[in-house]
């Protein structure tokens, strides 16, 4: 197991670990999760749902042909983005933060079990905070097709 940036990449990955990279490759970094879970939705397109709980990341896995990474979502407060402490930023530094880095706030919503969510879609990023307004978790990732191939960056 090699050790691993826990640096945010929008539309590239984590650390060294990039969407489309395999299974086998993030194991070289993080070793075998401590849970796997696979889901499947009404097109029965399946997920593979890689969970690190000492690390506090969770790894999604998709693709029919050739399973790939195509989501992260981390709650480790050692998590940098864009140079900065993540989970150290308020709603309002994340939004400056990622507007100086080229991305587009689009929509704030209330999740059905009480988190505020900031979603910037051209980043293919969301931001998860608690009622104190504490950032609690983030969601990035890819979409990818039948064939395990990233469809859009």
């Amino acid at each position: 197991m090699k050790a691993m940036a826990l640096e945010i990449k929008p539309k590239q990955g984590l650390g060294d670990v990039k969407f489309g990279d395999t299974m086998e490759t993030l194991f070289g970094y993080l070793g075998q999760p401590e849970d796997m879970e696979e889901l499947e939705d009404a097109d029965e397109f399946p997920t593979l749902v890689l969970n690190y709980w000492d690390e506090k990341i969770t790894v999604f896995v998709e693709g029919i042909e050739k399973q790939v990474i195509s989501c992260f979502e981390v709650d480790n407060d050692q998590s940098i983005l864009f140079g900065k402490w993540a989970f150290n930023l308020k709603e309002e530094e994340i939004t400056a933060l990622m507007t100086a880095n080229g991305y587009t706030l689009m929509d704030v919503g209330l999740e059905e079990w009480g988190e505020k969510r900031l979603t910037f879609e051209d980043g293919m990023i969301d931001f998860f905070f608690d009622k104190e307004g504490n950032l609690l978790s983030i969601n990035w990732g890819v979409l990818v097709n039948d064939k395990g191939e990233i469809e859009e960056l």
